[in-house]
């Protein structure tokens, strides 16, 4: 199987998966927390010809409260944590956290210092960690077919408390 084989299977599991559970496309409200742009870098790449995840019902969103998931990368810069938490109380429950990127998970090479706070469950809670440095796309699009089953799980938990 190659590579292209594998994302096409892997992107329609993933569109079937979000289609089950919005009945529409699924929106991403990516936050650059202070990374060095190399999780940026593969966040454009998805939307490029090869991986076009826009196929499989996944759009960028350009804001917050239009957004099912907050996509953060890189370690969480003093000047960037109050952003961060404005746009994560901007999203509409369920609020839904992915970390992207090493730095996202644990503050990478920057770690806690005078200008970072570290990795991104210093400041919100994280749903799904995504590492790498930079995480391919394909690892992208696996973490957000995990993601989808924790969300599954979570929009569950909120119908059964209601």
């Amino acid at each position: 199987m190659t590579i292209e084989d594998e994302i096409e299977v892997m992107g329609q599991r993933l569109h079937s998966r979000i289609r089950n559970i919005f009945g529409r496309s699924l929106n991403i409200r990516e936050v650059d927390a202070g990374s060095c742009n190399g999780c940026e870098v593969e966040v454009v790449s998805l939307s490029n010809p090869i991986y076009d995840i826009e196929r499989f019902g996944i759009h960028i969103s350009a804001s917050p409260r239009h957004a099912d998931v907050l996509l953060v990368t890189g370690p969480v810069t003093w000047n960037m944590e109050l952003a961060l938490l404005k746009t994560y109380n901007a999203t509409p429950s369920p609020k839904f956290v992915v970390a992207m990127g090493s730095c996202a998970c644990n503050g990478g090479i920057f770690g806690s210092t005078y200008a970072s706070c570290g990795g991104v469950d210093k400041i919100l809670p994280v749903d799904v960690y995504i590492p790498g440095c930079p995480p391919r796309p394909q690892a992208v699009i696996f973490g957000l077919m995990v993601a989808m089953g924790k969300l599954e799980q979570k929009m569950l938990r909120t119908e059964v408390i209601e």
